[in-house]
């Protein structure tokens, strides 16, 4: 039996959300399977700090991200990534020992395994699987055997950052995200999670952390009063409590049936255009992109709304026009090509030599 080590790391919820399709998908097709944290494989306490680092500076100081990302595409800064990285690759050696294929779904972690593979000390086929929909310089490494990339954008990114071999998978996304079945299976959601059943209603979303501009979101969209806010804060218990005090009816915390309420909802207004954006649209609702988040929020909101999946909407005057406009569409279209969830064949990797 094949061997498959998914390496993704704890940072919000789209490292590991990939990871978790891929290794539905390759067990589906016999593979034996294991997930690895990447910031588990950091020594001392030090991964443990690094996902603190990130959370904290998107919570209190948002655009510093957009200059930290800049500055990561600096020689110097880039080099401190890699050293980073390659504190791990001990213990990733470890990990994939006896494996037949890595999948890297964090950067760090693709930095980490070329660096072993750099060093003659993995054999294994690599593939860096790129979450978002545009690329940063750290997610690249020329040591990949394959670099996956969720449309043709992002492709062409890698590619002109060094990437060997580049190929467009559609994104991954759990089976539960598909489009309602009718009016009645709508109705039963709504009531199922005590949603008005006469209003057009807006999922606000903004990934695992809550993280971002939501108040505002929110306050945008009451003002304009056409679709009702619901709105998903994660893990912050702290915006949950914000938001019910200032008598936001529809407030939810962590939802492990994001499916059922996407399905419930008309639309979904999000700020980082990743993972969040391929369950959407999976599930057939459209997708507006709005306060996005600094750095990886905002490249990828460029991105998808480059392509035409996603409008970026820049300000709240554009958001009542943007919403009417997704709302008032004669019928659901077709999910995007590139971000449906129905997986590829994946080619078989081989080794030169």
């Amino acid at each position: 039996m094949e061997r498959v080590v998914i390496v993704s790391a704890r940072i919000g919820a789209g490292h590991d959300g990939a990871a978790k399709e891929l290794a539905r998908y390759w067990g589906k097709r016999g593979s034996g399977t294991e997930i690895v944290d990447f910031l588990d494989l950091l020594p001392v306490r030090l991964g443990r700090l690094l996902c603190s680092a990130y959370h904290r500076q998107l919570q209190v100081a948002p655009g510093s991200w957009d200059w930290l990302l800049g500055a990561l595409g600096s020689p110097s800064p880039a080099a401190v990534a890699r050293g980073v990285a390659g504190l791990a690759a001990a213990n990733l050696a470890r990990a994939i020992d006896g494996t037949d294929l890595v999948v890297s779904t964090y950067p760090l972690a693709t930095l980490a395994a070329g660096r072993l593979k750099a060093q003659g000390r993995m054999s294994q086929p690599l593939v860096s699987y790129l979450t978002d929909p545009s690329v940063h310089r750290l997610c690249v490494s020329p040591w990949a055997d394959l670099t996956v990339a969720p449309n043709e954008i992002a492709a062409e990114q890698a590619r002109a950052l060094g990437a060997v071999r580049t190929e467009v998978w559609p994104p991954l996304v759990a089976p539960d995200f598909r489009p309602v079945a009718g009016g009645a299976e709508r109705a039963r959601l709504r009531l199922a999670y005590g949603l008005p059943a006469d209003r057009a209603l807006a999922l606000v979303v903004s990934g695992s952390w809550g993280v971002g501009e939501v108040e505002r979101t929110v306050a945008d969209l009451r003002a304009d009063g056409v679709a009702e806010p619901v709105v998903v804060c994660g893990r912050n218990d702290a915006l949950r409590d914000r938001l019910a005090e200032a008598g936001v009816r529809h407030v939810f915390g962590w939802v492990d049936t994001m499916a059922d309420l996407m399905r419930a909802c008309d639309l979904v207004v999000q700020n980082a255009g990743g993972l969040t954006t391929s369950e959407a649209l999976a599930t057939g609702l459209p997708v507006l992109t709005y306060r996005c988040l600094p750095g990886h929020g905002r490249v990828n909101s460029a991105v998808l709304d480059r392509a035409g999946t996603v409008p970026w909407v820049r300000s709240p005057e554009a958001l009542a026009g943007a919403v009417r406009t997704a709302l008032h569409r004669e019928s659901v279209p077709e999910p995007v090509p590139e971000l449906v969830p129905e997986p590829v064949p994946v080619p078989r990797i081989e080794v030169a030599g």
